[in-house]
């Protein structure tokens, strides 16, 4: 048996709660679970019913009991949010102990602050459940691939949009009926903006941009688009040309180098390939899309959120931090590679620049020459098309689909622009990305 580990949790639900369940009861588990001890828990109310069983004098309604407890080696914070989550990281850094947090709102927003305070204090902020639930990829950035010149990290890392997009696409289900589904099975909270208008994986490839790139950029400046506007035609649509929609999340290096590094973040829903390795990525699943030099692509699939792959992921973390303070008599020295900080100054490029595929719906008049005029105003502003494709033509009207080469997101802008300006052309009804 090694030194006793205190830890102090901030919150008691769905990943608390299962963090305190592993720590109660660490029986075939990694023997250094057994020296963990579960010192304080910060709830917001003492009389809730809970399924851990806890003793009274380890709960309080005082989050700064647990900060502050001089027992408290790691504190874990899971309560979400930016306040008062962000002050009681800072607070519990402050007072020389480590933490772990499932927060990826504080940690793409505030994560330089917390990491400088940390790297001060001689302390780790670990943070692999900010990202993929139960999926270890948090690590893998800053270790395993740290040889690697990263590329690309691409994915699917909201499991709720992907439960809805699998369901329209199976099943040829409307977003909003199978959006009522989601939250009846708890998938969906009562209120989806963070999920369904694509705000938690803007906020999650923040995180891993800055691991995989060396820097920061400006979340708030990301482009994000969900899919409460996608409609059940496009999902359609898109399956006939061999192609499914996800909610991807993207961070890549554009061209060359600089300094600051030149990158493109996005997120919006994009036609995915049948055969690309993220299509048969469905339900509540995420999977995560690395592509670096030497390695080449790798991928992580697994469940992205949840009680227990959560709680996997947050007590994975308390276990790297008990075992470096057990296996080193030296508190004041941190291991660059598990306390991960900015290296380089990153900035987001212009959007203008931004190079890649597009799929985009025109609603027109069914008559002779509307394609060829919609094809020549692609030409006309360079845009190289792969196909163009009629659908569902009437008298009241039809449906152009296109889907070009990869091209600037500055000349399709153009181009859409332009087509839309031409009398036989009733409106842009959708555009989307697509690999």
């Amino acid at each position: 048996m090694g030194a006793r580990i205190g830890v102090g949790l901030l919150g008691l639900g769905t990943v608390g709660g299962g963090v305190a369940e592993i720590l109660l009861n660490p029986e075939e588990r990694h023997p250094l679970v057994a020296d963990l001890d579960l010192i304080r828990v910060a709830v917001r109310d003492l009389n809730r019913h809970r399924t851990v069983a806890l003793p009274d004098a380890v709960l309080t309604t005082n989050p700064n009991e647990v900060v502050n407890d001089p027992k408290v080696d790691v504190v874990v914070e899971v309560i979400g949010g930016i306040e008062p989550a962000r002050s009681l990281i800072l607070q519990a850094i402050a007072n020389g102990k480590s933490v772990v947090t499932a927060n990826k709102a504080v940690i793409a927003r505030h994560g330089p602050e917390i990491a400088n305070a940390a790297k001060a204090a001689g302390v780790y902020v670990l943070i692999e459940a900010a990202v993929g639930g139960g999926i270890p990829i948090i690590e893998p950035l800053k270790q395993s691939l740290g040889g690697n010149r990263i590329n690309r990290v691409s994915g699917i890392i909201n499991g709720t949009t992907n439960y809805i997009l699998t369901r329209m696409a199976d099943e040829g289900a409307a977003y909003a009926d199978v959006l009522a589904e989601a939250q009846r099975l708890g998938y969906a909270e009562a209120d989806p903006a963070a999920d369904v208008d694509g705000l938690d994986a803007a906020d999650k490839i923040a995180i891993l941009s800055a691991l995989a790139f060396g820097g920061t950029v400006d979340r708030d400046a990301l482009p994000t688009t969900g899919i409460s506007a996608l409609q059940g035609r496009d999902v359609e649509y898109a399956r006939q040309l061999g192609y499914g929609v996800k909610l991807l999340a993207v961070a890549e290096r554009l061209a060359g180098t600089g300094d600051p590094l030149p990158l493109s973040l996005r997120v919006q829903p994009t036609l995915v390939p049948s055969d690309h390795p993220l299509a048969g990525v469905n339900g509540v699943n995420n999977a995560i899309l690395v592509e670096g030099d030497p390695i080449g692509r790798v991928m992580f699939y697994g469940p992205g959120a949840g009680a227990g792959p959560t709680a996997s992921a947050v007590v994975a973390d308390i276990l790297n931090i008990a075992g470096i303070r057990q296996a080193s008599d030296d508190q004041g020295s941190v291991d660059p590679l598990l306390a991960a900080g900015s290296w380089r100054p990153c900035v987001l490029a212009d959007s203008g620049d931004i190079r890649q595929r597009h799929y985009v719906r025109f609603t027109t008049e069914d008559a002779p020459g509307v394609i060829g005029k919609v094809g020549g105003r692609f030409g006309d502003a360079g845009v190289s098309i792969q196909s163009i494709v009629q659908f569902n033509a009437s008298e009241a009207g039809a449906e152009i689909v296109v889907i070009t080469h990869e091209v600037s997101q500055r000349k399709v802008i153009a181009a859409l622009d332009s087509i839309t300006a031409l009398s036989e052309v009733s409106g842009l009804a959708a555009h989307l990305g697509c690999l």
